[in-house]
């Protein structure tokens, strides 16, 4: 038989609470800081129908909440959460720079464009450098 404790539950949704709003919280500040840093506007570009500013700027969010869901799962303070999830938004951000310096210097202008191609390419770029910031999180 399984027996539900309120009390236990309501510490763990107390944990829960905290720990989803720090972590939404973190995200909304990169989201920003992300959108300050690229040349292009992606909230014009996405509120005109520019479907590759989308595709950008979700890849870079899900590059970015892979990690911070990594810390989640392995750290046991606010602290070294807060820390992880700042190193997180710093590696983010650093992959678009060198993206945009080295790979694809008119990344902006095409995803101004609205070139689909670019997008995948910057989306998947920010994926899979968000794995591999989270499986390093764990080692």
């Amino acid at each position: 038989m399984i027996v539900f404790d309120p009390a236990t539950f309501g510490s763990g949704a107390l944990a829960f609470a905290l720990a989803f709003l720090a972590a939404g919280g973190f995200t909304l500040i990169f989201k920003a800081i992300y959108r300050w840093i690229t040349p292009h506007d992606e909230g014009a570009l996405i509120r005109g129908g520019n479907v590759a500013a989308s595709v950008a700027l979700g890849g870079a969010l899900l590059g970015y909440v892979i990690p911070l869901a990594s810390a989640l799962a392995n750290t046991h303070s606010l602290p070294e959460f807060v820390a992880w999830a700042l190193l997180a938004g710093v590696i983010q951000i650093a992959t678009f720079w060198i993206v945009r310096r080295i790979a694809l210097p008119d990344v902006s202008a095409r995803i101004e464009r609205g070139e689909l191609s670019t997008a995948l390419y910057l989306m998947f770029i920010s994926i899979t450098v968000g794995i591999l910031n989270a499986a390093c999180m764990t080692a």
